[in-house]
């Protein structure tokens, strides 16, 4: 069964004072960007997730819409309405925030291939911190996403302690097939939540 990628394309961001999803990265949609990059990665479906009530996101040909089952829940909500969408499709799936222009496909197709047998996520670790949307997980862990929100967990952080979860630090990262060569840095990492901080992360600085 192939891969398949969940791009959570979030709320509203009141720190960035606009939908991320609608930033401009040299020319194109912040959320056609990452489509992209999630189609380049994987070999099978693409599902982008939006607010139930966001306007139609700008996407790449054959990437699907989803929505959030209910509005401002936060990405573990929108982790849920991408699985749902995968079962029966894929087996494990990459899932990204779409505040991550810099992504490596190398980088992504290591978190998959990093996902083994006895782990059911494998989720990158920098400074200390877990990145669970920059992650990959299987597909099989949507009852335990959603026995979460039942339980009015809205934490993705929680639901890497809730499940057997494989923790690469930058160490293990860059160990990752092709990763040393293509994101020696692992900006692909990087991301944003303010104006200032994208304006680095877009000119580089």
């Amino acid at each position: 069964m192939p891969d398949g990628a969940i791009l959570l394309l979030g709320g509203r961001s009141s720190r960035m004072g606009a939908a991320k999803a609608d930033l401009d990265w040299h020319g194109t949609p912040l959320s056609a960007h990452m489509a992209g990059i999630l189609r380049a990665a994987v070999d099978g479906p693409v599902v982008a997730v939006a607010q139930p009530d966001a306007p139609a996101p700008a996407l790449p040909p054959g990437i699907e819409l989803a929505r959030d089952a209910a509005p401002d829940e936060g990405p573990l909500r929108g982790l849920e309405a991408g699985l749902a969408a995968l079962v029966g499709r894929a087996e494990r799936a990459l899932v990204v925030a779409v505040d991550l222009p810099l992504l490596a496909p190398d980088l992504a197709r290591g978190l998959l291939a990093a996902l083994d047998d006895a782990h059911d996520a494998a989720v990158p670790v920098i400074g200390g911190r877990r990145q669970p949307l920059a992650a990959a997980y299987r597909v099989a862990i949507l009852p335990a996403v959603r026995d979460l929100l039942e339980r009015g967990e809205r934490s993705v952080t929680a639901l890497t302690e809730a499940v057997p979860t494989r923790l690469l630090d930058e160490v293990a990262l860059r160990a990752l097939p092709g990763v040393a060569a293509a994101d020696p840095d692992l900006r692909s990492l990087t991301g944003a939540n303010t104006p200032e901080e994208w304006a680095r992360l877009s000119t580089g600085s």
